[in-house]
């Protein structure tokens, strides 16, 4: 099974366990007086539509290109992971408001059997984020990326209610739980916020990692026939990057030869463990800037 496949799996895999989990959060923080557990449960809830959204976004970028799409139909798994990190910072504003509500009309303290929710909780959505956050480094999917980051941070808001939960049974702070779930859309604010800058690099075909670029210019100098690379453009879309190279040649080989080396070092960066599925690649003789001059005055 591939990796964009494994991937898949597990986002669907993490959207029937968040639609229990949020089920089982929310009905256990109403019994259980927490606002902290239902702000958790209506977090896990968004995170079903938002893993919906990455599931759709990663089966349209894995597609091959076609007649309309000739360079692949990447850009939706970026655009998925965006509409993603949205929907988490909406949920961070919408339970801060909440819960800054909650601090202000003083309540009973939670029951203590949330803390046993909350435990398990923690521990299946730290397992669902190392999962899917492996899958994502290897497919280099920005929205899987963005999927794990939801497990987390649902993990994470789950830790902040246990702590608030403890607090409060400990010391009768009732408000300490509402306090938690403050601190959580912060967090979750946060995560959001780095997701979509990274998403909005990608739609806006930003510059690839130097270290990715390192390794371009390393197989195409040592490719057989390549004088020297001019000019290095990579970018991503969706799990693979298109490069766009300028390369000189000796100037003295024919125009067969010439392109017989683009095609060498075409096959050598597509044949890379650098998930390379476009190069678009330019051939300049290797004297050509000492011939600028004369081309101008010449009139050439």
């Amino acid at each position: 099974m591939s990796i964009v496949n494994k991937g898949l799996k597990t986002v669907l895999i993490g959207v029937l366990i968040n639609s229990i989990l949020a089920a089982i959060k929310i009905i256990s923080g109403i019994v259980g007086n927490s606002y902290a557990l239902i702000a958790d449960g209506i977090e896990s809830t968004t995170d079903i539509f938002s893993s919906l959204i990455v599931y759709g976004g990663i089966r349209i970028a894995s597609k091959p290109p076609d007649e309309n799409h000739p360079w692949g139909h990447g850009k939706a798994e970026s655009l998925a992971a965006l509409v993603v990190s949205v929907a988490l910072i909406a949920a961070a504003v919408g339970i801060a408001f909440q819960s800054i509500g909650e601090i202000f009309n003083p309540r009973m303290s939670p029951a203590p059997f949330t803390l046993i929710v909350l435990t398990g909780v923690i521990i299946i959505k730290e397992f669902l984020f190392r999962r899917m956050s492996k899958l994502g480094e290897e497919a280099k999917s920005t929205a899987m990326t963005s999927d794990a980051w939801h497990h987390r941070s649902d993990a994470i808001t789950s830790a902040a209610a246990f702590i608030g939960i403890s607090i409060s049974l400990l010391f009768n702070i009732p408000s300490a739980d509402d306090w938690a779930a403050l601190l959580a859309s912060f967090i979750i604010a946060f995560n959001g916020i780095r997701i979509m800058r990274f998403a909005l690099y990608e739609v806006m075909d930003a510059a690839s990692p130097a270290t990715i670029e390192n390794e371009v210019r390393k197989i195409s100098n040592g490719t057989k026939g390549v004088v020297h690379v001019e000019k290095c453009f990579i970018r991503k879309s969706g799990f693979h990057y298109l490069v766009d190279i300028h390369i000189s040649v000796d100037s003295k080989i024919s125009v067969y030869k010439g392109h017989e080396i683009a095609h060498r070092l075409k096959d050598n960066l597509m044949g890379s463990n650098l998930s390379i599925n476009n190069v678009m690649v330019h051939v300049e003789p290797d004297d050509y800037s000492l011939k600028d001059n004369s081309i101008i005055q010449d009139g050439i």
